[in-house]
Formats: structure tokens, sequence, C-alpha cells
């Protein structure tokens, strides 16, 4: 047990959040990593959210653990027009935790998710960023470096930014992008972060929803074969997102307006279009490789398939071992 602001904040027994990952994260993957003492995230980046299917994805989460879990909701200003805020009241009343990303920390969806009793907390790029969350009221911040897979808020390294920011908010702080393995864990600790934020190691666990090619071109992959890049922005403009190198190339030479098909959580079949960004999970079908392949630099420390529950303990054992 490593005991942070943080644990003791949100009720877990190890300092590490699960990235929400968008489709490839889903209940299972949430709550296979509450059980293993760590804050699991349902990732809600997914065509057909809707109330409805939120509600049904929240039932199965339940059924699986009743430890603490959250639920990640992307608020960019071009996508939170299209969203439906009833979601944010539903996974309130249910969830320990609902985080937001993408956007100004906002109050006003600070104090919706307060109201339905869950804590909140906002992943920041920049350390003006991570006052305003906490004057929004957040409980707790995630700082995120440019080091992170995915959509990418940040413009410098996770450290660098952590020393900004780490006296500037009296909340507890995570570190994200990068963290792959327990001697980057450790690092972040020492440094001073209540937390970490993982996620390409948690794309490879069983209980992900990640494409099986997707997973494959992780495993062979290591920090070099990343990019941070906005190619994959179809939709979704001035979002810059690291990917595996690979998939940049295959895209690029890509013939036609869908690289493939893709189910929504309203079980809908819906095209993937060609430089969407997305997450590539099972139902996926079509040019694989010309997809959002997102990897962090910490993409090196998947090396193979494990369970939610190996992962966390390999993290906090290195992690141990490396601040003894």
């Amino acid at each position: 047990m490593i005991a942070t602001r943080f644990t003791e904040l949100v009720g877990c027994t190890v300092p590490i959040q699960q990235a929400g990952m968008g489709a490839v994260s889903p209940p299972e993957l949430a709550a296979a990593v509450s059980e293993a003492g760590a804050l699991g995230m349902l990732g809600t980046a997914h065509p057909g959210l809707t109330a409805a299917s939120l509600s049904a994805q929240l039932d199965r989460l339940r059924a699986l653990t009743d430890k603490s879990f959250g639920v990640n909701f992307i608020v960019a200003p071009q996508l939170l027009k299209h969203f439906d805020l009833r979601c944010i009241e539903i996974a309130a009343r249910v969830a320990r935790v609902v985080e937001f990303f993408y956007g100004e920390p906002d109050s006003t969806l600070v104090e919706m998710a307060h109201a339905g009793g869950a804590l909140v907390t906002w992943q920041v790029g920049s350390s003006r960023e991570a006052v305003a969350a906490a004057d929004a009221g957040c409980d707790f911040i995630v700082l995120q470096g440019v080091e992170a897979g995915g959509h990418v808020r940040g413009t410098i390294g996770t450290l660098a930014l952590l020393g900004e920011v780490i006296e500037s908010v009296d909340v507890p702080v995570l570190a994200a992008g990068g963290i792959g393995a327990g001697r980057a864990m450790a690092a972040a600790l020492a440094a001073g972060a209540d937390g970490v934020r993982v996620g390409t190691r948690f794309v490879a666990a069983i209980e992900a929803a990640a494409h099986p090619e997707y997973v494959a071109a992780l495993i062979a992959a290591q920090a070099e074969d990343t990019v941070y890049t906005e190619v994959f922005s179809r939709g979704f403009r001035d979002a810059p997102h690291r990917v595996l190198r690979s998939s940049v190339t295959a895209v690029e030479a890509f013939q036609g307006d869908a690289v493939g098909e893709t189910t929504g959580l309203d079980e809908i079949r819906v095209p993937a279009k060609r430089l969407v960004a997305f997450g590539v999970d099972k139902t996926a079908s079509g040019t694989i490789g010309a997809m959002s392949l997102f990897a962090g630099v910490s993409v090196g420390a998947v090396k193979r398939v494990q369970s939610a529950a190996k992962i966390v303990r390999e993290l906090v054992e290195e992690s141990s071992r490396e601040c003894r």
C-alpha cells in the first residue's frame, strides 16, 4: 500500500488512476483496475453516447465492482455543443469521480458533478489551467505532459510541468504522460505527485477492449515509434495527439473516405472516417493500421498482454523497489 492524499481522497489503496481511453476502456477494464486497488475509469469518448447507453454501461460496471471508480468526459467546446449534460448527472450519482478533459476548467460543470455527490478532477496541460481547475472547485488535478498518448493537452514534459504546478495548488496532483513502468511512477512520486495516471500500458490489459492488431502494434513499438501530431483531426480541430508513427504513414497512403467501421454504444455500426481520431476497439473492422493508434512514449513498457491486476501490481512493486 502507498498512501497519499489522492488515495485517501478517492478511497483507493494505490496511487494509480487508469486513463479514460474512450472505447478501449469498457466497464470490464475500469472494474478490474478498481478491484486491484487503483482508480478505474470508464471512457465515454465513444459513438452512441447517450443518457441511456451511459446508464447501461454504469449498470455493468457496478455489477462488477463495489470499489471506487470514475467516469471520463471529453468537454472540448466543439464537442460540448453536441453533448447531453444529463450524462454528467447520471455519472455523478454512481461514480466516486467525474473527470473532465480538453477544455478550459468550467465551474458550472464542476458544480453539476458535485451536486450529484461525485468528486471532480480535470486533466490539464499547463500551470495556468491547473490553477484554473483548482479555482473552479476541482478536488484533484491531473497534469498531462507532452509524452502522453491519445489527445494531448500538455506541451512540456510531465516532470517539468509537475515542478511548475506542485506549489501552486492545494489539491492533490497526479502526473500523466510517459508513465508505464514503476521507475517512472517512482520518479513522479518523488517529484511531489500524489499519484500517477497510466494509459498506454492498460490498452494491452486483458480486460481492455482494444483491437488485437492495435495491441500487437503497441507490443512491437518503442518510444521513438510514437509521434506528436494533428493528422487525426477531422471533426476535432486544434487537438494534438500522440499515436504510433506507423498509423500516420498508413492513413496518409490510404485512398478513400472511410478506413473501416466501428460499433457505437448504441450498437449501431458507423463508418470509421479517414483522419478521425477514436479509440480503436474490438468492434473496428477495415484497415486497422490506418486508424488512430494512440500511444504514449511509455509504449516500450507494453511487452505483453496482462491482466489489469498484474499491471497494477508490477507498477507498485517496481515503484517500491525504486523508492528504497
